[in-house]
């Protein structure tokens, strides 16, 4: 059965620009995508990220292939957007969002088991800066609530960011979860030395410590601290890979970069198979990708903590956030489908 599917670009200002790969952002430009199914409208995006997913001229060739083959419906629309990650996220988000909201039920519950959830727990992110700076930055984010805090790290010394992780172990206390994300900076010799400190300060997760192709490397990492996460690992490797080589604990979720919800909770019910953990975080999206990310993260049996509270990180929005943020926790929308407002008029 047809769909009748539209979509149009946007273009939203960071609070503060950030490395991605070798280029400098202080924009993120994508697509907001409508997909009209039986007099019911779903919404979704597609925001190319550099060194992720596709560009963002092949995303919206992609789109118009899809809108092309929407005569022949959603097998054949998604069929156009198979190659191109972000483009498939926006289309079949917005896809699930029509289902979703024609069976009269919140997102999550339908990419789920049903069951009712009320909260999802979020981590905090702090960024690169010196000790104190470090320090006093996870000490506010725990006043406001949060019980795991993500540190950045990898751009110092490997004792310069010991400092800053055992700084700010003592400012947050013993009852907060800390974690690192090195971005795949460090050497295997590094990373161990890291991780003997990090043991020490009890930091629970390690986020790709190693390149992105190191999966030996990985495996030779875990069991001596920390578990290990693959994030960049996940997409260049995939999942059966990481397996074969025991190379991770915990894998990364970034639904935009997978390709959509869909492929994320097939992941996520791979992880569970393997007995691996799965976290849901986001590719610093717009309102409808973030709340999206958010029902993906319900969706999830006894979540951890997700990198889901990264709105602040735009200075422009495609419209009101539905999801409240409180004690650390984002506070799941109720409605049905994606529970967003109409933001397709919105400029």
């Amino acid at each position: 059965m047809s769909l009748d599917l539209q979509f149009r670009p946007f273009e939203l200002e960071l609070e503060q620009p950030f490395e991605s790969g070798d280029a400098t952002i202080t924009t993120r430009e994508g697509f907001l995508i409508r997909a009209e199914f039986q007099e019911v409208v779903g919404i979704g995006e597609a925001t190319p990220l550099p060194g992720w997913t596709e560009s963002l001229e092949d995303c919206e060739c992609a789109l118009e292939e899809a809108v092309d083959a929407a005569d022949d419906g959603s097998g054949a629309v998604l069929d156009a957007v198979e190659d191109t990650a972000a483009a498939r996220h926006g289309v079949s988000l917005a896809i699930a969002d029509c289902y979703a909201t024609r069976g009269a039920r919140p997102l999550y519950q339908y990419l789920g088991d049903g069951s009712r959830v009320a909260r999802v727990p979020v981590n905090s992110t702090v960024g690169d800066d010196d000790a104190d700076a470090t320090a006093a930055a996870a000490r506010d984010a725990v006043d406001r609530g949060f019980r795991s805090c993500k540190l950045k790290v990898g751009r110092r010394s490997v004792d310069e960011d010991l400092t800053r992780v055992e700084r700010v172990r003592e400012a947050v206390g013993d009852d907060v979860e800390v974690r690192v994300d090195a971005n795949g900076s460090w050497t295997f010799d590094e990373a161990v030395e890291a991780i003997r400190g990090l043991d020490d300060a009890d930091v629970s997760i390690v986020e790709q410590p190693l390149p992105a192709g190191a999966l030996e490397g990985h495996a030779d990492l875990r069991g001596r601290g920390p578990k290990i996460a693959l994030d960049e690992g996940l997409l260049e490797h995939g999942v059966d890979a990481i397996c074969e080589a025991s190379a991770a604990d915990v894998l990364i979720l970034k639904p935009m970069a997978l390709g959509g919800l869909d492929v994320a909770r097939e992941v996520v019910t791979w992880t569970d198979e393997l007995g691996l953990e799965s976290l849901v975080t986001t590719t610093i999206d717009g309102v409808v990708a973030r709340t999206a990310a958010v029902h993906l993260a319900a969706s999830v049996p006894d979540v951890p903590p997700c990198g889901l509270a990264t709105g602040e990180l735009l200075k422009t929005d495609l419209g009101r956030d539905p999801v409240l943020f409180e004690k650390g926790a984002a506070v799941v929308p109720q409605a049905k489908g994606l529970g967003i407002d109409d933001v397709w008029g919105a400029t």
